[in-house]
């Protein structure tokens, strides 16, 4: 009898753990398209988030197939007082100055990253036609010849080696945008 009892309080467990957002699929699109493989996966906190928001400094984007590969080096972009006392500490500015534009990047150490890169990943610079700093959508295969410092689309880029928020998926990319830096 006791374990007939403990069944039946794991199945209501197991039906309220399913309720809720533990195990949240995405609802399939109107096209009746089957969520991916990975919809059953756990969700934070139980997980990594599916995505991730990071800045980085591109240092190679090379052709692989029919992807390509990033090496990226990681920073943290900080600002005010956390930016002042770790530029301090680093020893960038000195005790009681500011740094400029109220913004730092730590960089730890400079060990690079790997990702992939499809060739349809959302991709944009920063560019200066003129009339001002903007964003300005290019290829992978176009970002991949700017790292090389290459530019062969002749774009009048602002700051070619400002580095990107990136965001990804696992190990692949899915953006990569350009850091507007004054």
């Amino acid at each position: 009898m006791r374990s007939i009892v403990v069944l039946s309080g794991l199945a209501a467990l197991v039906a309220a753990v399913s309720a809720t957002h533990l195990w949240a699929a995405p609802v399939a699109s109107v096209a009746n398209i089957a969520p991916p493989a990975t919809a059953f996966l756990p969700q934070p906190p139980f997980a990594a988030p599916r995505q991730i928001v990071f800045f980085g400094r591109v240092k190679s984007l090379t052709r692989s197939g029919s992807r390509f590969v990033m090496r990226v080096d990681p920073g943290v972009v900080l600002t005010g007082v956390t930016a002042n006392r770790a530029a301090v500490e680093d020893k960038v500015i000195a005790p009681g100055e500011v740094v400029p534009n109220d913004g730092y990047v730590r960089d730890e150490g400079h060990r690079l990253l790997s990702y992939l890169v499809p060739r349809t990943a959302h991709v944009t610079v920063i560019t200066n036609p003129g009339t001002g700093p903007r964003a300005t959508p290019i290829s992978v295969a176009e970002l991949a010849q700017i790292v090389k410092g290459r530019n062969p689309n002749k774009r009048p880029l602002f700051e070619p080696n400002n580095g990107f928020w990136i965001r990804v998926a696992g190990d692949r990319t899915l953006a990569l945008d350009q850091q507007y830096s004054p």
